[in-house]
């Protein structure tokens, strides 16, 4: 059988959600395709158990995996069955600060791509800060918590963002073709329903816009059940973006984002962007009107989504430009693999 065109002699194991859309399943792909041996370790396995179990443990013993320690000698197993150059989980990983010895003990590269901020209160776990400078290089897509790492004794922290995946992140022409049917949304929303953005969710159904909104827990606001559509899969979520007029891009601020995964994944489907206004999104898409527009302010917010309605070359050239920004800056998660693996990026710390 003729190999794939960059086939390695390296064996990787990524650990994460095997969900379509989370970023473990992404690298596990874009290795694939990168030509690597890789083996695929689903991490849900850790918090599976009783429900009782599972409460008991998040809540009063520090958001801890039922399954901690059976998961963690399971992976070390793995490591000493396949020995691979590299180890890269994903999040918040379930494996002990003893388990991650043991693996560095093979020679294994332990590398760790932080998708949320482990300072978060929703996230943050003793277990979890305690295994942390156990890696070997850690990449955050959040420069805030860079120095926060290093301080607890990270041995290698780098920025690098998120990405998009092309076989997911694409426009859907069908559904451009579809827009004259019937009125498309004014403005799409893809995120959790996070307590602070409600009132910025709030404050557009309010000016009378059209409002989609995807993502869990918007049913449970009374300013915004209605218009709540809950969790979507890939092509739904595609298909949504591509009929809206305009795409909200907000980041998470308990996480401490500059940036999120919607960043890269929404401007690779196409959409007209009205954007955060971030350090880091000014990184990705220039200054304002270059390729997106931005806002600081819910009144600035509603005043430029009014003016980005009225001007539909502007929305479409918009759309065309951050698309074109995306796709053609090496933005994929086959590229950001790629940096991880060859382990020299421009945000090392030092």
């Amino acid at each position: 059988m003729k190999k794939a065109e960059h086939q390695t002699d390296h064996t990787l194991v990524v650990m994460g959600n095997p969900g379509v859309t989370h970023v473990g399943t992404h690298l596990y792909h874009a290795a694939i395709k990168l030509g690597f041996r890789v083996r695929f370790v689903d991490t849900s396995e850790a918090f599976a158990g009783p429900v009782w179990a599972q409460k008991l443990n998040w809540w009063l013993r520090g958001h801890r995996p039922p399954r901690l320690r059976q998961f963690s000698t399971r992976l070390v197993r793995v490591c000493r069955e396949v020995r691979p150059t590299w180890l890269l989980a994903t999040g918040l990983a379930p494996l002990t600060a003893a388990a991650l010895e043991e693996i560095g003990q093979l020679q294994i590269t332990r590398l760790n791509y932080l998708t949320d901020d482990p300072w978060n209160p929703v996230h943050r776990a003793p277990w979890f800060m305690k295994a942390l400078p156990l890696y070997d290089h850690l990449f955050s897509p959040r420069r805030a918590n860079l120095i926060d790492l290093e301080a607890i004794g990270c041995q290698r922290v780098s920025y690098l963002p998120f990405a998009y995946a092309p076989e997911i992140h694409f426009p859907d022409p069908h559904q451009l073709e579809k827009k004259e049917e019937r009125e498309p949304a004014d403005v799409v929303f893809a995120g959790g329903a996070d307590q602070d953005r409600v009132p910025i969710l709030a404050a557009l159904l309010q000016a009378g816009f059209r409002v989609e909104l995807y993502g869990g827990y918007w049913e449970r606001f009374p300013e915004t059940r209605a218009n709540a559509r809950g969790e979507a899969d890939p092509q739904t979520l595609r298909c949504a973006i591509s009929r809206a007029k305009v795409a909200l891009c907000l980041v998470r601020r308990a996480n401490r984002d500059g940036h999120a995964m919607r960043t890269f994944e929404v401007a690779a489907v196409g959409a007209c962007m009205l954007t955060e206004d971030t350090t880091e999104h000014r990184e990705i898409f220039g200054e304002e009107g270059v390729a997106v527009v931005y806002f600081q302010t819910i009144p600035e917010m509603v005043t430029k989504l009014q003016w980005l309605l009225t001007h539909d070359d502007e929305r479409r050239r918009l759309a065309g430009a951050a698309r074109h920004l995306i796709v053609r800056g090496h933005n994929t998660y086959a590229d950001r693999l790629t940096e991880m693996l060859r382990g020299r990026v421009s945000g090392d710390l030092r």
